[in-house]
Formats: C-alpha cells, sequence, structure tokens
C-alpha cells in the first residue's frame, strides 16, 4: 500500500488564511482541570505542545512552522510575551511584524490548535535583558522581581494590555479564541530565595494580580513550588516524570521540556539524542503526566541585537526538531511524530484513570497501566469510539546499558536500554522509543557536483544551482575612532555602560587624553614608551586604541584587562569601545549587573609610578558614527561616503562594507556565509540579521560517537569543536527582492569581505531503514489543516518527504539484508531484485510518499526465515532536474 501526501499544500495554506481573516477557530469552550489533566469542553486531555517564538521567525514563516507543529502531533503552541518587543519605549507600542502577536495567535487557532501564552512579563529565553524593557531600569526606585511597589506598578500595567488585547481580539476558548492557558513570571522559584520575604510576598502578589485579571483560563508558574492553590505550577528541565505538582488538586505539567540548549559564542554545539528525548517524554506520559512542551520545537533565529547575555549566539537552533531555517530535523521530528501517534493512541485509557497501576517487571524494569472499563463516555473526535474497555500499558527499561526480556500479561517483550514501549492496547507494541523508523535528513548549504558524482547533470542546471557570489564590486567606510559628533558630553569618572547608552546600541566609546612627562619616562625607543594599560574589570568587548592606533582587544563576562601599549612623551589620547553582545537574562538581580567597565584603569610601568586614568576627565559617545546615519538602511547608505574597496585595502578594525546581490532561485532558505569575517552585525535590505562572530570553539571535548543512553546534559553530546561556533546566519526569503538586494556590514575586527558568499541552505539527501519488526506509525496526516485519520493497518511503513518544492529522485533501494548506513548502503546476501524498481514507482517524483514493508509488495519473500529490512537513500532535487537524472 502507498500513498502520496503533500501536493495541495498550499491550497491550505491559502484556507488556513482564510480561517484567519473570518477570525473562526472554535465554538466557545471553558477550561478547567483537575489533578489528572486540563479538562477543555468537558473532557480531559492528553497534550503535546510545540514552542514557538514569533519574534525568533518572520510572519511570512509562521504558517509553514504552526502547520509542521501539527503535522508533528501538536495539539498546542506555546510562547512567551516579549515585552521589550512590544514596549520599546514606555507608552509607545509596537504590534507589528515579527511582533505582531494577535496575528501569530490567529494562525495558530486557524490551524485548529490550542495556544499557551506565557506573559511573564520576565522571559529569560536567552533573549536580552529576560525580555525586559531597558527603560525599566531607570524607574524610579525599582527592583525587579520582587515586593517593590514601583516594579509591580509596572509589571501589572503590561501584563493588564496584552489579557486586555487578547480579550479585545476574542481569543480565549471561552470567546472560541485558541488560548487555554496562561503564565505569569518564570522559574522563579530558581531565584526567589535570594530576595528573602519579599519574594515570598511577590509571588502571591503576582498570582492574585494575573487571576484578578479575568482571563477565564487556568493560570501556571513554572518551577514555582509554593505557586497559590489556585495557580498551576509545572517542572522544566530535562527529565520531568518525578515530578509532581504542589497539590492533589492539580495536573503534572511540563511546559520546557529542553530538547536541546543554547550555545555561546565560541562554544561547542550541542544535541540531544531524539531516542533519549522520546524516552524522557513517553516516561513523563507513563506516570501520570498531562501536558508537555517542547523547548524548542523551533528555535528560530536572534535576530537584530535580541539575543540575551552573556555572549550568546544569534542562531536559536536549539538542536529543534524544526531548525533555524524552517526545515524538518530528521530523524528528530519524524521520531517524535511518531511517538506522538502512539501517545494518542493511549489518551482515552490516559484520561479515563486517575492514577496508573505500577507492575515491577524486573530490577530496572516497571510497567505502567492505564486500565478502565468506560461506558457512554463522549470521546473526542480525534478517537475513534467503540471499544468500551480502555487499556493502555507503558513497559520502561531504565537500564543504561542492557537490553532485557520481560514478561507482561502472559507475553515476552525485548526492551532496548534506556527506553519505553508503548502498548496502546495493552498487548501490542506500537511504539518503542530507542527504535528510529524516521528518515534522516542530511542538510548542506552550497550545491557541489560531487554530490551528484552518479548522476548526469546538464551545465546548465549545474549553473543555475551554484553559490550566489557577491562581485568584486565592494565598497567601504570607515567608523572614526573616538568622538565623531557634538552629540556628547564630558565626566569625571568611568560611568555604567547602559547607564549611559540605554541599550540604544552596542557601542559605547570612552575617551581621555593623558599627558606622560620626560621625568615618567625610563626607557625612550623610536619616540615611543612601552606602558600597561588596566581595567579591573570589562564585559562583553573592549577594544583599546592609543593615539587613534588599536593596541589590543579583549572580551569576557566581568574580566580583567592587562593591554601593553606604546606612548609618547607628551600628550596621548587614550580611546575604548566597550561592546555589549546581549544583556544579562538571567538570574537574581539581573538589573544590576550592566554592562562595559568595571573598577579601576590604569597606565602601570612609568617611572613615578602608576597614573589613575579612572579619576580623569572621561568623554562619552554613544553609538557609531554609521548608525547614527543609518546607512544599513536603504534609503540612506546611498548618502554615506563609500568608496571603492581594495583586496590590499581592508582596514584591520572599525569598517563598513556594501555590496548588492541577486536572490537565489527555488523556495530553499537562504544563508549568509561570514567565516571570511571578524565580528560585527550585518544588514540585508535595512533588515539587521543580527550579530555575527567567527570565534572559534575549544578544540577538545566532542564526543566522536553519541550515546543516548542515560541522562542527558549539555556536554553529552556536542560537535564542532575547534570551528567557529556561527558561519551562516539566516536570511528570510521574504526579507529578499529578486535583484539588488543590499547588504551592509559592520566590521569590528577585521576580515575580508571578498569571500562573503550568499548559500541555498536544504537538506539533499535523506535516508531511512526499517525493518519488518519495525513498529509503524499509527497515525497519518491527511493535512495541515483538516486534523488525523487513523490507520489501522499495522504493516510497517517507510515514509520519505522532500520540502520546499523538491521532488525525491531514488539512488538506492534494498529489501533484505542491506549492509552499511546513510551514505554508505550495499546490498547485502539478501537482496529482493526489484527493490529500486518498487520504491522507484511509489516514490520517484513525489514530495512525499511512503511504502510498505512487506514481502508482498517487493513479489515475495526473497529469503525465508529471516528478518527484513528496506534501507534507501535518495536525493531532493528541483522537478526540473529529475527530468535529466540518470539513477543507476
Amino acid at each position: 500500500m502507498v500513498r502520496f501526501h503533500g501536493q495541495f499544500q498550499w491550497l491550505l495554506l491559502m484556507l488556513m488564511q482564510l480561517y484567519v481573516i473570518s477570525g473562526e477557530f472554535f465554538r466557545p469552550f471553558n477550561v478547567t482541570y483537575d489533578h489528572r489533566a486540563l479538562i477543555i469542553d468537558g473532557e480531559r486531555r492528553i497534550l503535546i505542545s510545540a514552542g514557538i517564538h514569533y519574534p525568533r521567525a518572520t510572519p511570512e514563516m509562521w504558517p509553514d512552522l504552526i502547520a509542521k507543529s501539527k503535522e508533528g502531533g501538536a495539539d498546542v503552541i506555546q510562547t512567551y510575551v516579549f515585552w521589550n518587543g512590544h514596549e520599546p519605549i514606555r507608552g509607545q507600542y509596537n504590534f507589528e511584524g515579527r511582533y505582531d502577536v494577535v496575528k501569530f495567535i490567529k494562525l495558530v487557532g486557524s490551524n485548529g490548535l490550542y495556544l499557551h501564552l506565557r506573559i511573564g512579563p520576565y522571559v529569560c529565553a536567552e533573549w536580552n535583558f529576560g525580555g525586559f524593557p531597558v527603560w525599566l531600569r531607570d524607574v524610579h526606585g525599582i527592583e525587579f522581581r520582587t515586593n517593590n511597589a514601583a516594579f509591580k506598578e509596572e509589571m501589572q500595567r503590561f501584563v493588564t494590555k496584552i489579557v486586555v488585547l487578547m480579550r479585545q481580539e476574542m481569543l480565549f476558548s471561552w470567546q472560541g479564541g485558541p488560548i487555554i492557558m496562561l503564565q505569569i513570571e518564570n522559574e522563579y522559584g530558581n531565584v526567589e530565595s535570594s530576595y528573602g520575604q519579599g519574594g515570598k510576598d511577590y509571588v502571591k502578589w503576582a498570582a492574585s494580580m494575573a487571576v484578578g485579571l479575568g482571563a477565564g483560563v487556568p493560570w501556571v508558574m513554572c518551577r514555582q513550588v509554593d505557586a497559590p492553590e489556585f495557580i498551576l505550577d509545572a517542572c522544566n528541565g530535562y527529565y520531568c516524570d518525578g515530578f509532581r505538582p504542589n497539590s492533589n488538586n492539580k495536573p503534572v505539567l511540563w511546559t520546557e521540556d529542553w530538547d536541546g540548549w543554547y550555545t555561546v559564542w565560541g562554544g561547542r554545539l550541542p544535541h540531544r539524542p531524539v531516542e533519549d528525548l522520546a524516552f524522557a517524554v513517553a516516561r513523563f506520559f507513563q506516570r501520570g503526566g498531562s501536558f508537555q512542551n517542547y523547548y524548542m520545537f523551533f528555535g528560530g533565529t536572534n535576530f537584530g541585537r535580541s539575543s540575551g547575555g552573556p555572549l550568546y549566539i544569534t542562531s536559536y537552533d536549539y538542536d529543534a526538531p524544526i531548525d533555524e531555517y524552517g526545515l524538518l530535523s530528521q530523524p528528530k521530528w519524524g521520531h517524535l511524530k511518531d511517538l506522538h501517534a502512539a501517545i494518542k493512541l493511549c489518551e482515552p485509557a490516559l484520561v479515563a484513570v486517575d492514577s496508573p497501576q505500577y507492575v515491577k517487571l524486573g530490577p530496572m524494569q516497571e510497567a505502567h497501566v492505564y486500565n478502565k472499563k468506560v461506558t457512554g463516555r463522549r470521546l473526542s473526535s480525534s478517537h475513534h469510539a467503540g471499544d468500551e474497555s480502555k487499556c493502555s500499558a507503558f513497559l520502561a527499561n531504565i537500564d543504561q546499558h542492557r537490553a532485557a526480556s520481560v514478561e507482561f500479561r502472559s507475553q515476552m517483550y525485548t526492551l532496548p536500554p534506556w527506553s519505553v514501549s508503548i502498548l496502546p492496547d495493552c498487548q501490542n507494541v506500537a511504539f518503542n522509543t530507542a527504535k528510529v523508523g524516521a528518515q534522516t535528513s542530511i542538510k548542506e548549504v552550497e550545491f557541489d557536483r560531487a554530490h551528484f558524482s552518479d548522476i548526469a547533470v546538464p551545465q546548465n542546471i549545474m549553473l543555475q544551482n551554484r553559490l550566489h557570489y557577491f562581485s568584486d564590486d565592494w565598497k567601504t567606510v570607515s567608523e572614526p575612532v573616538g568622538v565623531w559628533s557634538a552629540n556628547n558630553f564630558t565626566v569625571k569618572g568611568i560611568l555604567e555602560h547602559l547607564n549611559v547608552t540605554k541599550d540604544s546600541s552596542d557601542y559605547l566609546w570612552y575617551f581621555t587624553r593623558v599627558h606622560i612627562a620626560r621625568e615618567d619616562i625610563s626607557f625612550l625607543k623610536n619616540n615611543r614608551i612601552n606602558s600597561t594599560i588596566t581595567i579591573d574589570s570589562i564585559r562583553d568587548v573592549v577594544h583599546i586604541f592609543v593615539n587613534g592606533q588599536l593596541a589590543g582587544r579583549a572580551f569576557g563576562h566581568w574580566v580583567k584587562v592587562v593591554q601593553p601599549v606604546q606612548l609618547v612623551e607628551g600628550y596621548n589620547d587614550v580611546a575604548l569601545l566597550s561592546i555589549t553582545v546581549g544583556l544579562q537574562n538571567y538570574g537574581a538581580f539581573f538589573e544590576k549587573d550592566g554592562a562595559g567597565i568595571r573598577g579601576q584603569i590604569k597606565l602601570t610601568g612609568l617611572n613615578n609610578g602608576d597614573i589613575d586614568l579612572s579619576e580623569f576627565m572621561w568623554t562619552y559617545q554613544v553609538g557609531l558614527k554609521g548608525e547614527s546615519q543609518t546607512i544599513f538602511s536603504v534609503a540612506e547608505n546611498e548618502r554615506a561616503s563609500w568608496t571603492d574597496l581594495k583586496l590590499d585595502a581592508i582596514s584591520s578594525s572599525l569598517a563598513w562594507y556594501k555590496n548588492s546581490f541577486n536572490e537565489p532561485d527555488g523556495m530553499d532558505p537562504i544563508a549568509l556565509d561570514l567565516s571570511s569575517m571578524g565580528k560585527g552585525q550585518a544588514w540585508v535590505n535595512g533588515h539587521h540579521i543580527g550579530r555575527y562572530w567567527t570565534l572559534d570553539s575549544p578544540k577538545d571535548g566532542c564526543q566522536k560517537a553519541c550515546d543516548y543512553r542515560g541522562p542527558y546534559n549539555s556536554d553529552k553530546c556536542t560537535t564542532n569543536c575547534g570551528k567557529p561556533t556561527q558561519i551562516w546566519y539566516h536570511i528570510p526569503r521574504s526579507w529578499m527582492q529578486a535583484l539588488n538586494n543590499s547588504l551592509v556590514i559592520f566590521e569590528e575586527t577585521g576580515g575580508n569581505p571578498f569571500e562573503i558568499s550568499i548559500k541555498k541552505y536544504s537538506a539533499p539527501l535523506i535516508c531511512a531503514q526499517v525493518s519488518e519488526m519495525h513498529y509503524p506509525p499509527l497515525w497519518k496526516w491527511s493535512s495541515p489543516l483538516f486534523g488525523q485519520v487513523l490507520i489501522s493497518n499495522m504493516t510497517p511503513e517507510m515514509y520519505l518527504q522532500c520540502e520546499n518544492g523538491h521532488v525525491i529522485a531514488i539512488e538506492f533501494a534494498s529489501y533484505g539484508t542491506p549492509q552499511g548506513t546513510c551514505q554508505k548502503y550495499s546490498k547485502g546476501d539478501c537482496h529482493a531484485p526489484n527493490s529500486l524498481d518498487v520504491v522507484a514507482a511509489a516514490c520517484q517524483g513525489r514530495e512525499s510518499c511512503s511504502v510498505e514493508i512487506s514481502n508482498a509488495v517487493f513479489g515475495g519473500d526473497p529469503c525465508r526465515s529471516i528478518v527484513k529490512t528496506l534501507a534507501v537513500e535518495a536525493r531532493c532535487v528541483s522537478s526540473r532536474l529529475l527530468g535529466s537524472l540518470a539513477v543507476e
């Protein structure tokens, strides 16, 4: 049996937009809860939630991200509300573009999904200043996140603003909208003790304030063991199967299932194996969980200066099931989709039983059984009614090293180590967390003839798909060192960075002049005096200039700087460029962390002793001249004094560059390769795509192989050692035009813009391997809009899928005992000779397809008494390229 999917995706997305325009989502329904689960429209529900932060994508990306989340098995979308994005200036609100939260929520509702809105307004989220607007720290007498009148007044004002907006837009469930749950505060229990009694009082106030707004849906506080009785408390972490709420009247909620981790500049890239992630999710529902959210299901991009700190990178990919560019991360997305399908088959039994029966199966093996006779109960539309007896079971092997054979209900089951088998009917295994049957996608950022070594590719198609490099016509303009405008001021001493910039820019100049007398000099060579500038403490980056020349740089989080410098007899100009790379977003009292320079600045190594420069008069200049002129904008960049850039005249620091490029063809996402640059910021057509920095990660600490077994932590499975943490930067297609797109770069440390390139980002290679004994996905999705269809056939299937209009070109297929792994498959001793023909007939030229793993499909049993496996390797290519391929 073969089924085809995805042929009319564009039509379905258009229908979704019509639903948004009409404002019709659901008929009004109430949301309550008991000790077992959230109760939606009178029924307990087991809910899977997908974390998506709307500002970390463009509105044009939202429909596809939501549709892919639903197709992956999500019932709910979860997002924070980002205060500093919505109220950048006190009393001036922004709900447009990437911050159009109303539009985002309506798109969620049009997809038939619920929404969990985490208002906070503190969000953490590796987001700049934890989501707080920087102007908040200047409110008189304020102290964040404690029983402080000034803070509570501002917090209540913003939370009220959001709740009223949601009510006005008819977005709460009782109004027919998708919002089923809200959140106040965020992981406050982690820091509450630092505030003493003020912290305890603040928790009570925040809870009462939120509920008093009359939103009409439950409120949650995560990681808050002292959440009041009328507020749900929830778990955040890698594993939450052992979590229990602080009241027997509350269900077990998991608001943040960390399916990856964030990354810092100069850090390794963390990855969480999907087998372990699926194990954690299955264990959560096995042991009584009812709501679980992936943080993140789509991570996205920290566009502009939105990344938090210290030193978080622009990418927020988070190793999520949907990657930063909106492509599926396989096999993570597909394996979780199969897991969700199995859990949904168990939902009738899970919600019918208040607590499961525990069965000891072995020293490290156990079962939880949900078994209850259901009579006259109305099932939700996603379930098939008919069986009055509901029984589902989870069999777990928590041994990290050994598989186990266990007996359950007079039947034997083999459990791989660190795995859970799900039995929706208490008899047949529908899914095991350690057995991955989903396809693997190999992602690339360039087209290479070597990828098509066995395929005849016409030269004209090679040219159409080549890398999209810039021309050599680069322009440049220098950024002046030190004070560049009349808009500056001079005071005695060292001021704190944020108190001066108000985060209007990453950049702040500190400028002073020091006189070196003859008697200070012990040794003079070439009219230069060797000395040292010491700075007690800086964060995040400082550039030190003496007499207009770069003397050195340093970076870190409150680190001491000792920089040798050369002075001259007489007056010397000292200019310090302080640069922030994301403001602190976590911890108690983080609003006091500040930025820039702390302590004393001294000149040392002089005859008459040290000179304390921190007692001097200093002139302060906020930002860059190019920033003030907005030379990165489409309207203004032609007004700058650009000159032609020569390869032998590239600046070592503080230079602006610009060039133009045409939009690459097709629908693949676009990446900007900045591996040839140093550190700075980039804009495309005036859109700020973020900070960049080619800072290398440590050369050691990465693992040659990642073992999913055993508890995960962010250092367990890392990659990219000895390489720059990030070199590719997402340029959303909606920010580009067909021709003459403008790229403007501000480079701080020096780099070669002639090697910058634009590349397509895609998953051209897909592989899958499924055996006769593999447990099949029991649910298929008819469309992103119209929901799910239960497939009763228990025969295993292989499902292949390409994205962005690409179609499948089969390169290898073998049904029997194929050998090797993806990109290294070969035929084994047992091989059905028609394997390639069968798979090609089902899949060639299709965007997606599925093939049954059975002897009948392949014309008979190629080798009796042996378990057969189907292994397939394919390319995702454009349809025009497919016609010219010669598959061998």
